[in-house]
């Protein structure tokens, strides 16, 4: 169970945090109610936890405001946890977490906006296909909270990329990381064939971590046709244990592209991206298959 937090760190809001969400478990709950699991059961089965120690963390989680335990089920009542306003604020804590590890722990150290594709990251992107995204909103760039699957759409195309320059500045140094060079080109190249994909039922999202008035004069300047979503919030990320990089104290989204199906089933991943153009037209032939 949690530590209660000594009187010498009772100021202390690493301290008081640690307390709350500093136990393995309780990180792992809140990991796994972003990615849409929250009934007893399933999160039992998904951790492999005893009965009696996830009933403690659920409690714990719940009393200290992160978790809202919400009925389901009447006759008899049953439960199921989904994360609050404050629990919802710490999916950047939690994806900073796994930014520092794919780096420090799993990787080598490299800054880079791209993957090897035998890394650990490239393998958790790769098992995306099968997973089904939770129901959740994004702001967007035309100013209203869309969902990133297009229930209207057979399947709908979502590309993740860093950052595009306009308006700009990127940080210093941005285009000597690799990866990052290409975001513009990438936005152009899905503007230009998305009268394509609204043919085959197709709906295009683009997604980063910049703010949706950045992502909004960006689209005016470039018109582009589809919803620019911004993940500054780490909702998607989190969900779908995204890989980001940090730059300009920013964490920002990898380059990949993720084809969805009206069930909100992923179906098709491209990790790393290193050949744009041939994403776009991959990303095409994908989502017509799973559109069928």
């Amino acid at each position: 169970m949690a530590r209660a937090v000594p009187e010498r760190d009772a100021d202390c809001a690493i301290a008081q945090a640690a307390a709350v969400v500093g136990d393995w478990w309780s990180l792992l709950l809140v990991r796994e109610t972003a990615r849409g699991r929250h009934r007893f059961d399933d999160l039992q089965r998904e951790l492999d936890i005893s009965r009696k120690v996830l009933a403690e963390r659920l409690t714990h989680l719940v009393g200290c405001g992160v978790l809202d335990k919400v009925p389901y089920q009447e006759g008899p009542v049953r439960y199921e946890y989904r994360l609050s306003p404050s629990g919802r604020a710490l999916l950047p804590v939690l994806v900073a977490m796994q930014d520092w590890s794919d780096r420090w722990l799993l990787g080598d150290g490299t800054l880079t906006a791209s993957a090897d594709e035998h890394s650990a990251e490239a393998h958790r992107v790769h098992e995306l296909p099968g997973t089904r995204l939770p129901r959740l909103t994004l702001p967007a760039h035309t100013g209203e909270e869309r969902d990133p699957v297009d229930p209207d759409a057979a399947a709908t195309v979502l590309f993740c990329y860093p950052a595009t320059g306009r308006p700009g500045p990127l940080p210093e140094g941005w285009n000597d990381i690799p990866g990052t060079v290409g975001c513009t080109l990438e936005n152009r190249l899905f503007r230009d064939a998305h009268p394509t994909f609204t043919a085959a039922g197709v709906a295009v999202r683009g997604v980063s971590t910049q703010r949706p008035d950045e992502q909004r004069s960006f689209a005016a300047a470039e018109e582009i046709p589809f919803p620019l979503l911004s993940d500054m919030d780490a909702r998607l990320s989190a969900a779908l244990r995204l890989p980001t990089f940090r730059a300009g104290q920013a964490l920002r989204l990898k380059r990949a592209v993720l084809v969805v199906d009206r069930e909100r089933t992923v179906r098709h991943v491209q990790f790393p991206v290193t050949d744009i153009p041939h994403a776009v037209e991959t990303a095409l032939t994908e989502a017509t298959k799973a559109s069928g």
